[in-house]
């Protein structure tokens, strides 16, 4: 926990900092692209709901508690690896279009670098824990479906 800690702290703060209104620049977007923004989110928003539906009662912000756990291959975790990250990067990108806030895309850009690496962390431990979890690795992308041959 000591190790991944870090990165929840960091990933709270983000997220803290996101929802505040930091109105920079007063620009509208065409409708349309608002609309496309929208639905982006809500699907964002849906994929969070299906990795979180599947991970059901192993759903933890601490990896290392985990330990006695099965590893999820099922659902949306048969494409890919962490759905609930790509949900909130999605989600928080196409808002960010969608509101016309450049710091709310920093924002969302930086935490898809704390959750790569967090990832990195989550992965190392998932290893040592299953031991089919390297072959679930290689055919299945990290936050996108890998191109299946």
């Amino acid at each position: 926990m000591r190790k991944e800690l870090p990165y929840i702290i960091i990933q709270f703060i983000l997220f803290a900092l996101y929802f505040i209104d930091w109105s920079l620049v007063d620009f509208e977007l065409p409708v349309w692209i608002k609309y496309v923004s929208l639905v982006f989110t809500f699907l964002g928003a849906a994929v969070i709901i299906f990795g979180v539906f599947h991970l059901n009662d192993t759903l933890t912000p601490f990896q290392t508690s985990a330990k006695n756990t099965n590893l999820v291959t099922r659902g949306i975790y048969k494409y890919v690896r962490h759905p609930i990250y790509l949900g909130l990067l999605l989600g928080m990108f196409a808002f960010s279009i969608y509101s016309v806030s450049l710091l709310k895309l920093l924002i969302t850009i930086i935490l898809g670098v704390v959750f790569y690496r967090k990832t990195n962390l989550e992965e190392k431990l998932m290893m040592r824990l299953h031991s089919q979890y390297k072959d679930y690795r290689d055919k299945t992308g990290r936050f996108f479906p890998k191109n299946r041959k």
